[in-house]
């Protein structure tokens, strides 16, 4: 049933709560969206079976929390479809790193990447303008333009380079804490 009344909206971000039963997602406004509720004694009763772990109640409200982030038209950031057969809508988002930054900081791409959830591929393909450019896939133009505007990449648009402006309202990536990490490489004497 269509609410018949002004439509409301929902500012982001919506951050997650968590409470001694449940997480609560909320808007900017403090308005609640979900509550996502846990029981974390399955092994003690029968019934706590049929209910969610904290863990698994984690994961669902942080994926609610961030379809604002997911659902957001990114100005500048074209669709898969442009400019050359091989980008066709069926395949990934590209960003190309430059060969040599990516060699000097590929442990710190990894473990951020891994903590921010964003899933990365080298396609292996190559590209030769003003220096070496490797290309990286991803899924969700999201998960592309954190990985662009963190690491500074390149959009591809086709097989050539495209400088779209930062987007005002993009978040940044969760930063590592205490890095680098401790080498024994380097502490050997």
């Amino acid at each position: 049933m269509e609410s018949t009344g002004q439509k409301r909206n929902f500012p982001s971000p919506w951050p997650v709560e968590k409470t001694d039963d449940c997480y609560i997602v909320k808007d900017a406004n403090g308005v609640t969206l979900a509550s996502i509720r846990y029981w974390d004694s399955q092994r003690q009763w029968t019934f706590a079976s049929q209910h969610l772990t904290s863990d698994e109640a984690r994961r669902i409200a942080n994926a609610i929390a961030r379809l604002p982030e997911l659902l957001m038209q990114r100005r500048g950031f074209y669709a898969r479809g442009g400019g050359h057969d091989r980008w066709k809508p069926s395949r990934p988002y590209h960003v190309a790193l430059e060969d040599s930054y990516v060699r000097a900081h590929w442990a710190e791409i990894d473990a951020l990447c891994k903590l921010n959830s964003i899933p990365f591929k080298a396609t292996g393909e190559k590209i030769r303008d003003d220096g070496l450019w490797c290309v990286y896939e991803f899924t969700w133009q999201t998960d592309a333009i954190l990985f662009w505007d963190r690491f500074e990449g390149r959009w591809l648009r086709g097989s050539e380079f495209h400088y779209p402006e930062r987007p005002k309202d993009l978040p940044s990536m969760k930063p590592l804490k205490n890095w680098p990490k401790f080498d024994p490489r380097k502490a050997r004497g």
